[in-house]
């Protein structure tokens, strides 16, 4: 099964129900980056072990039988214009490369 082929809520409801592993939802988006992402260039910071981390974590929630979020197990990219607190933010400008903002954005929160 092709998992990034999957519809938003249909990958979302697999995760939840356990036929899917967000781990492997990850790895398959990883791969998917690591593909297409040298020719097209979306990518200015990658946060591999971020996702990776939250991905366990939700795979582990389930394993407990907790309740996970509608969209648990989902991958988001968010647009580098956007403060995410210990990502480089920098909205792709040189003036401001390097800079990582210690807040989250209010919609990124």
């Amino acid at each position: 099964m092709d998992l990034l082929s999957l519809g938003v809520t249909q990958l979302a409801d697999k995760v939840r129900s356990g036929d899917v592993k967000a781990a492997d939802v990850a790895e398959a988006c990883l791969a998917r980056i690591a593909l297409v992402d040298p020719k097209v260039h979306a990518f200015l910071t990658l946060s591999k072990e971020s996702l990776t981390r939250a991905a366990k974590a939700i795979d582990d929630k389930r394993a407990r039988g907790e309740q996970l979020g509608k969209l648990a197990g989902v991958p988001i990219a968010l647009k580098d214009a956007l403060c995410t607190r210990g990502v480089a933010s920098t909205s792709g400008s040189k003036i401001i490369e390097g800079y990582v903002p210690p807040y989250d954005a209010t919609v990124v929160a």
